[in-house]
């Protein structure tokens, strides 16, 4: 994706001003955000600490890091100009995307990485729903069809945990749990994004959840911040890096340049490199079922007819 834009690209809210140049193509980030993100399930595998705390340390290790490049750029006076509404959208989505990473995470102890990363990415149709209701944006009938198609195959991966048992449906209720605050998350990022940069924008999101989840297991009796191996530490750091800095980061990086529904797509990339890391890396080797093989075909083709851009029809 180039950097210029044609109107479907750089869609915007309502009232707000008009899309700025992009330094990065957002296509091009985007595909490295769903490889980055896709780590997220499978290295959660690799410990055992409770799903907050687990939650709580990637976002105060992202955070921390957001902090220092926050004083080295000097440009935190722009938080400053945002208005009382801004303010109030910005603790919304910091509060979103804490509920996000307590709900998923917990998911991931009681169903498998693949339906639960393919749950909580079925966040496009709950998008799609909020972005029309308060962005005014809408999907072309391609892009809808797409979403659709891709919302299909996700559903056929997660149809196997029905044979699971109670607990794995427990799960897929709490990913699916976890989509919901996602997708306002993103939609509240949409509007942010038009009047923050990308810094600013994910210190103050990130920094919020990360106070939220700490205040959580502080009033929590089970969970604690310290106490953990070695191991554990590895596991919240490369979270930190990887999914969260590069991830969560580089999704938000479009939502200034592109629809929410449309970088919601993209992340339904997600569930099948998740899959695949899961399958391939040592310690885990969670083999893929042949409804997870014909699912992640189907969410793939979806997603192509999807990102690809609508057809404008010429008259002659």
């Amino acid at each position: 994706m180039s950097d210029t834009h044609d109107a479907a690209d750089t869609a915007k809210p309502a009232g707000g001003p008009p899309a700025h140049p992009a330094a990065l193509p957002p296509g091009a980030v985007l595909v490295v955000a769903v490889l980055a993100v896709s780590w997220a399930g499978p290295l959660v595998r690799f410990t055992d600490a409770p799903a907050l705390a687990i939650s709580a340390w990637r976002l105060i290790l992202a955070v921390a890091i957001l902090a220092v490049i926050a004083v080295a750029r000097g440009r935190l006076h722009e938080l400053r100009a945002l208005d009382r509404h801004e303010r109030w959208l910005a603790l919304a989505g910091g509060a979103c995307l804490a509920a996000h990473f307590w709900t998923w995470v917990a998911s991931l102890e009681l169903t498998t990485v693949a339906s639960s990363v393919v749950l909580v990415n079925m966040q496009p149709v709950f998008v799609i729903a909020l972005s029309a209701l308060f962005l005014h944006e809408r999907p072309a009938h391609q892009q809808a069809a797409g979403i659709a198609i891709a919302m299909a195959g996700a559903v056929i991966i997660a149809w196997g945990d029905f044979a699971l048992g109670r607990r794995a449906l427990i799960g897929d209720a709490l990913a699916l749990a976890g989509a919901v605050f996602v997708a306002a998350y993103y939609v509240i990022g949409r509007r942010l994004r038009q009047q923050l940069d990308i810094w600013n924008y994910v210190l103050i999101v990130y920094g919020v959840a990360a106070a939220l989840l700490v205040l959580v297991i502080a009033l929590h009796p089970g969970v604690h911040l310290t106490g953990y191996r070695r191991n554990d530490w590895l596991v919240f750091a490369a979270l930190a890096l990887g999914p969260m800095l590069i991830g969560h980061t580089g999704v938000n990086y479009a939502l200034r340049y592109l629809p929410a529904f449309v970088a919601n797509l993209a992340i339904l990339g997600e569930p099948v490199g998740a899959t695949l890391i899961a399958w391939l890396l040592p310690g885990i080797r969670e083999v893929p079922g042949i409804q997870t093989i014909v699912g992640g075909a189907v969410l793939l083709t979806g997603i192509l007819l999807g990102a690809m851009r609508p057809q404008r029809r010429t008259y002659t």
